[in-house]
């Protein structure tokens, strides 16, 4: 073998060596990035699959800030709280306050998300005035199983309010739109953006809201150490105006002119 050979094979083998320690240079911050799964039963605008949604971009910020890559998983609310008590998944990404009672595995992150209005939507009585709970007395409702918040509410008037379980927003909308239900319970965010992105008229909003109600997210005991870094790093994302910038990109768009109001 002749000296240039020689020497072309060695060049080769050195810039083999160098793109290959290139790549795993670059790799590596993906590699080492530990997981953090959190699942959810909430809908766009608050999460979507493309976790570009107002929680998944406030929380995917704060694991960051920790050194965690976020991944949201979509289930069935009572599901999600099923596998998240289990330790099948890190958590649950948005809940109210108190499950940690029922679900003992589960730690509330004692720093809220958001604030979130539960309302109701009708289609035949759109000047119907809200009064609490008790004012859809005799009437049927329609609410996703596995939401905690409507179902204690409103399951403590027995059969005085007809309850119509369903397992997603779109089951319920269509039972109000078919006229087998008078009111859809849902978060307010979350049904201003399926009638808007369903282009659907004949739907109205009712005021004032049945409650509102703070979110947190919630994380397996086996993340206990993480609950108070994570508390610690929302607590400085509100106060460096992080959230609030997130909020006026993704919910006030869809919030109707006289009740645009910011998030603490």
């Amino acid at each position: 073998m002749s000296d240039k050979q020689i020497n072309f094979i060695s060049f080769y083998s050195v810039l083999i060596t160098l793109c290959f320690s290139f790549y795993i240079l670059s790799a590596r911050p993906a590699l080492s990035q530990p997981r953090i799964i959190l699942n959810t039963a909430f809908a766009s605008p608050i999460t979507n699959e493309s976790q570009t949604g107002f929680a998944d971009t406030v929380l995917s910020e704060a694991f960051n800030r920790l050194g965690y890559k976020l991944e949201t998983v979509q289930l069935p609310a009572e599901r999600a709280l099923i596998n998240a008590n289990m330790g099948i998944d890190d958590g649950d990404l948005l809940r109210v306050s108190g499950l940690q009672k029922k679900y003992p595995n589960l730690i509330q992150v004692p720093e809220k998300i958001m604030d979130m209005d539960m309302v109701l939507f009708t289609k035949n009585k759109p000047l119907f005035v809200v009064n609490g709970w008790q004012s859809i007395k005799s009437y049927t409702v329609a609410i996703i199983s596995g939401w905690k918040i409507m179902e204690v509410n409103f399951g403590q008037f027995g059969d005085q309010i007809e309850i119509i379980k369903t397992d997603n927003i779109e089951q319920s909308f269509s039972l109000l739109r078919k006229n087998r239900v008078d009111f859809v319970a849902y978060s307010r965010w979350s049904g201003l953006s399926y009638l808007k992105q369903h282009n659907i008229t004949d739907i109205s909003l009712l005021s004032p809201p049945l409650v509102s109600a703070d979110l947190y997210t919630y994380l397996h005991k086996k993340h206990k150490k993480m609950v108070p870094e994570l508390a610690a790093t929302i607590k400085q994302m509100k106060r460096d105006g992080s959230i609030q910038a997130i909020y006026k990109r993704i919910l006030q768009p869809l919030a109707p002119p006289t009740t645009k109001k910011a998030e603490k």
